[in-house]
């Protein structure tokens, strides 16, 4: 946002810079020389509502909201001025959203780095944005990257439609309800992960906490889960997720979140659907070196989620290569534990 207002509003630009990191809404900056819209609209960014803040900006400089504004134009030129190749996040996420046979991914990013890392993968799949985006079923043709906040256009001659400004969640969330729609079935069906989104635009709050007020009324509503980054580990901002109904999982987020960016990527290597067989050998080998007892819980409940998800015919062959590996007999007991809860969720 700073950027959009250092090209078209060089004035207020200068006062935003001037605001301490982590302003709260009792903070009054000094508008000396602004307009009483441009005061209005700092007041607007100092509390955080920054939808709205581009809102007023657009309309006061273009006197209305619409797909070619000088605002949408420079928030376009931000986009595209953006990281050009894809990095190791993208990558792994795009290899969860397979699901077998169809490859599925929400998000509210404008950008297509999703796109690229799929095609670099040969793993090719459709862009749908905004009210083109197909409704939640369990069907293969509900694939593709999904962008609920709009996509960025792929010729920069042509204006891209995204969710900016607070008249664009009113019309996508309220009026057209093509969020909130998507949102409710794709819950019911699906266990939604929230990656690298803190859910706090109001809109996606609000629809967020109604889906979870959904989970009293509706059986088949799915729990919903974050990954949630701190420095060190934060009670109170858990039990927030958790009062929202959402389950947090929590990761350290120092080094630019490196652990969570190894996390998804060590995910997407055991994947049941593209992962790498082999180095789900190598870490059953790994895993049994030491005694079940004395093992870490990580490992423990890996090696049986390992086995949980496996059929028959591949049980076998793990079994086989857990026997080979001179597994000690509380790892072989687990065998027979877990594969018998398994074959009683599969009884009708």
């Amino acid at each position: 946002m700073l950027d959009v207002y250092a090209e078209l509003d060089v004035a207020t630009h200068s006062v935003l810079m001037g605001l301490p990191r982590g302003v709260c809404n009792q903070w009054q900056a000094n508008c000396t020389g602004l307009t009483d819209r441009q005061t209005a609209e700092v007041k607007r960014f100092i509390f955080g509502d920054y939808d709205v803040v581009l809102g007023m900006l657009e309309r006061r400089l273009d006197d209305q909201t619409r797909g070619d504004s000088a605002v949408r134009r420079r928030v376009a030129a931000i986009l595209r001025s953006g990281a050009a190749s894809p990095a190791a996040i993208h990558r792994a996420l795009i290899a969860l959203a397979d699901r077998g046979g169809a490859k599925t991914i929400v998000t509210t990013n404008f950008d297509l780095l999703l796109q690229i890392a799929a095609q670099r993968r040969r793993l090719p799949v459709k862009t749908y944005s905004l009210g083109s985006i197909p409704r939640p079923s369990r069907n293969s043709d509900f694939s593709g990257v999904l962008h609920i906040h709009g996509a960025l256009d792929k010729s920069p001659k042509r204006s891209s439609e995204l969710v900016l400004s607070d008249q664009d969640f009113g019309e996508f969330y309220l009026r057209r309800r093509v969020v909130p729609d998507f949102i409710y079935d794709a819950a019911r069906l699906y266990h939604l992960v929230l990656v690298g989104y803190s859910a706090n635009d109001p809109p996606m709050r609000y629809l967020l906490n109604a889906v979870a007020a959904d989970g009293r009324r509706f059986d088949d509503l799915k729990e919903r889960f974050t990954f949630f980054g701190t420095s060190s580990r934060d009670a109170v901002a858990l039990a927030d997720w958790n009062g929202r109904g959402i389950t947090p999982i929590h990761y350290e987020s120092t080094n630019e979140h490196d652990v969570l960016r190894a996390t998804l990527a060590r995910w997407a290597a055991l994947s049941a659907i593209n992962g790498k067989k082999e180095i789900v050998f190598a870490e059953l080998r790994r895993i049994v070196k030491t005694s079940r007892s004395a093992a870490k819980e990580s490992d423990r409940d890996l090696f049986d989620h390992l086995f949980r998800r496996s059929n028959a015919g591949e049980r076998v062959h793990l079994s086989e290569l857990v026997s080979d590996a001179k597994a000690e007999i509380g790892w072989l007991d687990a065998i027979v534990r877990v594969c018998g809860e398994a074959d009683r969720g599969r009884k009708p």
